[in-house]
């Protein structure tokens, strides 16, 4: 089970576990079920308000992620990857370090979530 530590110079950091190879266990879903106040408005990868930052943190390389069109176009939009860089991680099969909340779930990997809070 990987460890989730969810970070906000606000509140203190919580870690928590996360069901490997679940599919529908989105970082949003662990945060609401753990009470991390994560801030969102739609739940549905259309606004951009869940962006997060994600570090990995294994020694290896990150597993690469596959970002649904709708996810990558919203976080075109905001300015959090370029196209080269979409090109680069599509191309070496690695993450963003920039995702969407309630778009994102995790794999069997330990990481630290940094979010915006509501």
């Amino acid at each position: 089970m990987p460890l989730v530590t969810f970070t906000n110079p606000g509140y203190k950091d919580k870690t928590v576990y996360a069901v490997a190879g679940s599919f529908t266990e989105t970082v949003l879903k662990i945060a609401k079920t753990n009470k991390i106040p994560i801030k969102f408005d739609c739940g549905d990868g259309e606004c951009a308000s869940c962006v997060i930052r994600v570090k990995y943190l294994d020694d290896t390389t990150p597993m690469g992620y596959h970002l649904e069109e709708k996810e990558k176009q919203v976080l075109r939009d905001i300015g959090k990857i370029s196209k080269e860089e979409l090109e680069r991680m599509i191309v070496d099969d690695i993450p963003s370090v920039w995702r969407l909340a309630c778009q994102f779930i995790p794999r069997d990997e330990d990481i630290v979530v940094e979010y915006e809070a509501v």
